[in-house]
């Protein structure tokens, strides 16, 4: 016989589980056809049965969030089943904080090295510096219990207000160092970097659309006008979104009052349109975007409606062409349901979510064919149907829709230095576990000799010296066979060509020399980039990364010359 309590609360479980993906607004009083409610008894009948009857025990809870995403596998790309740990992560990433210390480590042969302390944090009045062993954490030794990422955020996060015990190893030091943290709000900033490029051009790299987003570029933008801002490059390359109304209202600091920046529209959710207002803080200045294959959703309303408007000029590769709105649903233990529930539309009217067959697997093999088929190296290779075409609202320029935005200026990706052999290092974390090894030997050295970030950038030098230990640093056993890997969260532009081994076709690796000689160039590059971010802040890491960056350059260019950044315009 089987438990009446138990059962009651499965089926309402799953009863409720299957209403929320199969109506799209769980507050709408459209009524459920005889057919749905025969599909949804059909299906908690299932589960009913498995309890009951099946062989062995089961797991009904794993069992329920399989047929949930399976079910929405079978909708749209984008339609998600999140759990309590995912929603976590993902509410933090959005909201802009955290409860923690705030550091940022890298794993290397199951030891955990602090890489940086978030300004402010409970680390930083601490004292936790760079190149610390973290041994201990509230008396649980940590060192080679080969930990995973979550385990170790576990670990070192907790409720806000609560004391943690962490017991460090300092390079230099032979006795153990034992400290008490409190934990605070720790923030997650979305503006990864702003600085001036020249006397008047500025620079602002957002990674996503977060809820402080807004408040975060008007500090930046306030900042670098004190300095003589006139005209600013905005990076979203790599930004794979974030909340519709950050997007909505990022955006409208760039336009004049009552521009359209989107609309949605669903089967069941009726078009809804979004303008601009007069609260605009960058409405008059040249604008260059730079977008990539990784910039989708939110960034492509902003690229969008920049575009449209002839506000702007965007600069780089086709973006991702992501152009479906979800919603939230929340579930009674935690979970998260992210259901679509309509499409986004730019002002000129252009769908940009790329074709889809939920039959076919390769919607997620799509950014690779574009490598495969030359998209990223050639604009030849980058063919629109005629029914793709647009006007734009004020010069009246052709725009293309269909999937993702076309920049005005295509930028080619270099793939020549991303070989093999720099897919190892990358990969297994040797790089970064290099630069730290090198740091420590010489950071005193490199804190005297380069007081100031301006003296670094121009003077210091990757030396062939470096190269060279870098080889021999490699060839060390342990790396043959760790999984090391870095935790710092960032990452160059172009190391997207990294996320699967198939992108790496374009440069197949003759041998280990070649391979390094192609490399050296990126290597260098990332070398100095990484030693910038130890030194300083994430800032000064990608004022290096766009030092001789192709897409950086072209933006600076048009800039620089009025007549590149208005014919575009005309």
């Amino acid at each position: 016989m089987l438990n009446d309590n138990f059962m009651k609360k499965f089926y309402i479980h799953i009863f409720k589980s299957l209403l929320l993906v199969l109506i799209t607004n769980s507050f709408s009083s459209k009524a459920y056809s005889q057919e749905i409610e025969d599909q949804i008894f059909k299906l908690t009948r299932a589960f009913r049965v498995i309890h009951a009857y099946y062989v062995d025990s089961v797991n009904e809870s794993k069992l329920i969030d399989k047929a949930i995403i399976e079910m929405l596998k079978n909708l749209d790309p984008h339609s998600t089943y999140l759990t309590p740990d995912e929603v976590q992560e993902t509410n933090e990433n959005l909201e802009g904080f955290f409860p923690g210390i705030g550091i940022q480590y890298f794993v290397i042969k199951d030891t955990i090295v602090i890489v940086s302390t978030i300004e402010n944090s409970p680390a930083q009045k601490a004292n936790l510096i760079n190149g610390d062993r973290l041994i201990k954490i509230d008396s649980i030794p940590i060192i080679e219990r080969k930990l995973k990422d979550k385990q170790i955020q576990k670990l070192i996060r907790g409720a806000l207000g609560s004391t943690i015990k962490l017991t460090i190893k300092r390079p230099g030091q032979n006795n153990l160092v034992e400290l008490n943290l409190m934990r605070e709000k720790i923030p997650i900033y979305s503006i990864e970097s702003a600085y001036m490029v020249d006397k008047n051009i500025g620079y602002i790299r957002l990674n996503r659309f977060a809820a402080t987003s807004v408040k975060e570029f008007n500090d930046a933008l306030t900042k670098l006008k004190s300095k003589g801002l006139e005209n600013l490059i905005l990076d979203l390359r790599d930004n794979g979104g974030g909340y519709l109304q950050t997007a909505i209202d990022l955006t409208d600091e760039f336009l004049s009052d009552n521009k359209l920046i989107v609309y949605t529209q669903g089967a069941n959710s009726p078009r809804s349109e979004y303008f601009s207002t007069n609260m605009g803080s960058f409405e008059d200045g040249n604008l260059v975007i730079l977008i990539d294959e990784g910039t989708a959703s939110a960034s492509e309303i902003l690229t969008g409606a920049i575009q449209d408007w002839d506000r702007g000029v965007v600069v780089g590769r086709r973006s991702f062409g992501k152009g479906l709105v979800q919603r939230p649903f929340s579930l009674q233990d935690g979970s998260l349901i992210r259901l679509t529930t309509a499409r986004y539309y730019t002002p000129s009217g252009r769908l940009i979510q790329k074709s889809y067959n939920m039959e076919n697997k390769d919607y997620k093999k799509e950014i690779e064919n574009r490598y495969r088929t030359g998209q990223m190296t050639s604009l030849d290779s980058i063919h629109f149907a005629d029914t793709t075409r647009y006007i734009t609202k004020v010069k009246k320029r052709v725009v293309y829709g269909g999937g993702g935005i076309m920049p005005d200026y295509f930028v080619p990706m270099d793939t020549t230095g991303f070989t093999g052999y720099y897919k190892d290092i990358v990969r297994k974390g040797i790089l970064n576990a290099f630069v730290i090894d090198y740091i420590e030997s010489n950071r005193k050295n490199l804190q005297t000799n380069y007081p100031h970030f301006n003296q670094f950038k121009r003077y210091f030098t990757v030396t062939d010296n470096v190269l060279t230990d870098l080889k021999k640093f490699a060839n060390r056993p342990e790396f043959s066979i760790t999984k090391a890997k870095n935790y710092s969260g960032y990452r160059s532009n172009q190391e997207i060509i990294l996320d699967n081994d198939n992108r790496l076709a374009l440069n197949k690796p003759n041998n280990f020399d070649d391979d390094f000689t192609l490399s050296k160039d990126e290597i260098r590059k990332q070398i100095k980039a990484l030693i910038a971010k130890d030194l300083w802040k994430t800032n000064e890491y990608f004022e290096i990364l766009n030092e001789n960056d192709a897409t950086m350059n072209k933006a600076i260019e048009i800039l620089k010359n009025k007549f590149l950044y208005e014919a575009k315009l005309k």
